[in-house]
């Protein structure tokens, strides 16, 4: 017992300060929110939505427009085109699909529109995790906020191993044929009310394995979806970030 509380005592605290009024340190590659110059784009809409992917860049009311939910954020068009800059704005999360469109450099994370959420679980979130197919990426940076380094649990949130127990859903991965019935049995046993949170591009529009035979049906085809969490996979601070908003913990720091 006495090595155990030496070794704490020598290690210290280990948790980060997230979230602070300064954003999270992030690694240098990492890719957040991309800012659109319309002027720098004009002419290459074509070279840059054939070349992107997942079909994530297209032209929407006359303006070159990126869908985050579908963005695997490879940055291939920002090393095409100086008029996207790939930014690190994390908070990316969206109640609305919608809101997933960027055609600027202007953004403001939205508010819920729904507070029953926060009404009911401001102070606790017990969450279920489903994989529905995933590589493992969103599942292990989701996992990652279990640890001393984030250690979600200080703002009431845990992950629960029945769906009996839980608050919400969080899917990871394009729902494939195999898991799509097991999504259906983790949802239906789940008490009433209950949300659903789609974490990472393939959960949110299917991301590279949105045109496969194997995935059938989108996840908000099959469950209404209250939190979407792009990225590929997103960052740690994204998805805490995604959830506390979502429970009404406010919008996270400014990123200058």
């Amino acid at each position: 017992m006495w090595k155990a509380l030496k070794a704490r005592l020598y290690q210290g605290y280990r948790t980060g300060k997230f979230p602070t009024k300064t954003p999270p340190n992030l690694p240098e590659r990492f890719a957040g929110r991309p800012e659109v110059d319309q002027e720098k784009c004009a002419g290459k809409e074509e070279m840059l939505s054939s070349l992107c992917p997942v079909k994530a860049i297209s032209v929407i009311n006359g303006k070159l427009t990126l869908d985050l939910g579908k963005c695997i954020f490879c940055k291939k068009c920002a090393e095409k085109c100086d008029g996207i800059r790939f930014t690190k704005e994390y908070r990316l999360a969206a109640m609305k699909k919608e809101d997933l469109l960027t055609d600027s450099t202007y953004y403001t994370p939205p508010l819920p529109q729904d507070r029953s959420l926060a009404k009911l679980c401001g102070r606790s979130l017990k969450i279920r995790q489903v994989s529905a197919g995933g590589c493992g990426a969103c599942e292990l940076d989701f996992n990652v906020l279990n640890t001393l380094a984030w250690d979600m649990g200080r703002f009431g949130i845990q992950v629960v191993a029945s769906p009996r127990h839980a608050d919400c859903i969080l899917v990871t991965g394009p729902v494939s044929r195999n898991m799509l019935l097991a999504l259906k049995k983790t949802y239906d046993a789940a008490p009433r009310p209950v949300w659903v949170i789609a974490c990472g591009a393939c959960a949110v529009s299917g991301g590279l394995y949105g045109e496969s035979g194997q995935c059938e049906q989108k996840l908000d085809e099959i469950l209404k979806v209250d939190l979407y969490i792009p990225g590929c996979p997103p960052h740690p601070s994204t998805i805490l970030e995604g959830i506390m908003r979502l429970m009404g913990k406010g919008a996270g720091p400014e990123n200058k």
